[in-house]
């Protein structure tokens, strides 16, 4: 069997062939990314770029809360649970909360109410206004943003390249 760096060569064919599927992966999940706001949400690589455009908007505080709300969601521990809930209206919800989410006056006691007897789904209602706000209002705007125009224009070459290359 021929070595090559000290790989037997099947072993080197296949690492390739698999950097080349996750780099059609992600290619592909850039172009899904302007199919539906989940989609982009779905994918880690999605939310960071989204996150970083939101940066440059100075608006990345309700990304940060859906975030945080998700990761809440999956804390099992009930203690662990109410020192998050405060943590996070602290930081996001309460009124001059230092990264403030903008959210109405109603949701905002609704959430303050919640954590009295905080569940994983205390924050239900601020998230899904937060998630509203984005979906109608920050992610049309990445979508025609010039970061994510190029990610797209970059990866439907590579698409096309691929494709009259096999």
């Amino acid at each position: 069997m021929e070595m090559r760096s000290g790989e037997p060569s099947g072993k080197v064919k296949e690492r390739e062939e698999r950097g080349k599927r996750a780099h059609r992966n992600s290619s592909q999940e850039v172009l899904e990314w302007r199919e539906s706001f989940d989609q982009l949400l779905k994918s880690k690589s999605g939310v960071n770029a989204f996150h970083t455009f939101l940066k440059t908007e100075f608006s990345e505080e309700n990304l940060d809360f859906w975030l945080a709300c998700e990761d809440f969601k999956k804390t099992r521990s009930k203690t662990k649970l109410a020192s998050k809930a405060n943590r996070i209206f602290e930081e996001f919800v309460q009124n001059e909360a230092p990264r403030e989410v903008n959210i109405d006056h109603e949701t905002r006691e609704i959430t303050r109410k919640n954590l009295s007897g905080a569940t994983s789904a205390c924050f239900n209602e601020a998230q899904a206004k937060t998630r509203t706000l984005m979906e109608k209002d920050s992610y049309p705007r990445f979508l025609k943003s010039a970061s994510y125009q190029d990610m797209s224009r970059q990866a439907a070459s590579r698409g096309t390249s691929k494709l009259s290359h096999t």
